[in-house]
């Protein structure tokens, strides 16, 4: 199910997670760490694939719809929530 939030949420969730935390992901989910980035705002697509972000400007950076939630819920878990 598709989770729509504000950029400036995304990447607060990206900021407070531990350190190697995107290689954590990645693996689990059997992705490229790349993607995983690619999903908290990141652009490296030669090396890493698009995750259905759609970015629409406004205030707090923006409106973002996530159409996959699972790299946010990994994400979530890592933090307790």
């Amino acid at each position: 199910m598709a989770k729509t939030l504000t950029f400036n949420e995304l990447r607060d969730i990206k900021d407070r997670l531990p350190d190697g935390s995107m290689h954590c992901i990645a693996n689990e989910l059997g992705v490229n760490v790349e993607t995983v980035r690619n999903y908290f705002g990141g652009y490296n697509y030669k090396v890493g694939n698009s995750c259905g972000l759609h970015f629409e400007q406004g205030p707090n950076g923006g409106i973002v719809v996530l159409d996959d939630t699972t790299i946010l819920e990994r994400a979530l878990k890592m933090l307790g929530k």
